[in-house]
């Protein structure tokens, strides 16, 4: 175990700087919940810290590992790896600020503080979704050696992109609840801080737009997590199969994301949806197992494989 974690630790020093500060944030918010009994919207104060922390060492500890299998360093990687580091602390320092003041941090115009802090937020993370494109174009253009690890490294960075697009209507003139000092929402159709899924506040009474936010990010782990399965335990398929199967993933990812997102725009519950949309999921479905099934029809056989 401590190999590994030593081995880790080498990954990328910044962005494991990165997840240690978090990983001791996190434990820090844990606290905070159990012995803070103070409630913000609807959740404990301290359970969005938390998430944003959690998230973080996912994030960062992710990357890291992504960036290891470069060919060759990068001093654009570098630089963007500092600015990601750099506006994760950022982000979660306000974050942390506004708890300890018993404010909301995200689409708060309360005051003249708590509106520049949330632009201050704002401005941030779009810094990160620039540096992070950085990241993602210089690994296209290197091209990782191993062809299921490009595949699915290439996708998870693309993907996490999408998700963090998928943010950007809580933001927007339509999600202004007509609240004096509220400027947006997570939540549409119904105000935020309602009824919502356990741990991740989702609301059960209207659209959220947290859903695909959160399932486009961790396409970051979910693919290179496919990759690590097809690679263990599809053995008889070959590099380019395995490597075609994670485009299908990818894809059916991406639309699921948008998908979400839609759903969410339409003021619906994840767990009620309508006619409409479950006629979209049952199309992904079919769409989906089809590609599955075409990739897998084409397949090279092992002792044709060997034999080229």
């Amino acid at each position: 175990m401590t190999t590994v974690v030593r081995r880790a630790a080498r990954w990328n020093r910044p962005l494991m700087f990165l997840v240690s500060v978090m990983a001791v944030l996190a434990v820090v918010t844990v606290v905070g919940i159990l012995v803070d009994p103070r409630v913000l919207t609807g959740a404990p104060i301290w359970l969005k810290p938390f998430k944003f922390a959690v998230s973080f060492v996912l994030y960062g500890a992710t990357l890291a590992w992504m960036l290891s299998l470069l060919p060759r360093r990068s001093r654009a990687v570098e630089r963007a790896v500092v600015v990601i580091v750099a506006v994760a602390v950022v982000e979660n320092a306000l974050i942390v600020g506004q708890v300890i003041r018993g404010q909301t941090s995200h689409f708060n115009d309360t005051t003249p503080l708590n509106t520049a802090l949330f632009a201050t937020m704002g401005a941030a993370i779009m810094v990160l979704f620039f540096a992070h494109l950085v990241i993602g174009i210089v690994v296209l253009i290197q091209r990782i050696p191993d062809r299921v690890a490009a595949t699915a490294v290439g996708w998870g960075l693309g993907l996490s992109l999408l998700g963090m697009l998928a943010a950007v209507p809580m933001a927007l003139p339509m999600q202004d609840p007509g609240i004096e000092g509220v400027s947006g929402a997570h939540s549409v159709g119904v105000p935020d801080g309602g009824p919502g899924l356990p741990l991740v506040g989702w609301s059960t009474t209207g659209g959220d737009l947290r859903i695909g936010h959160f399932v486009g990010l961790h396409a970051l782990q979910a693919l290179p997590i496919l990759a690590i399965l097809l690679s263990r335990f599809a053995t008889r398929l070959d590099e380019r199969t395995r490597a075609r199967l994670l485009v299908v993933a990818g894809v059916a990812y991406g639309v699921l994301t948008v998908l979400l997102t839609w759903q969410a725009l339409r003021e619906q519950p994840l767990l009620r949806p309508d006619a409409v949309t479950l006629a979209a999921v049952a199309a992904l479905v079919v769409a989906t197992a089809t590609a599955t099934g075409l990739v897998l029809a084409r397949r090279r056989r092992p002792e044709l494989a060997l034999a080229a």
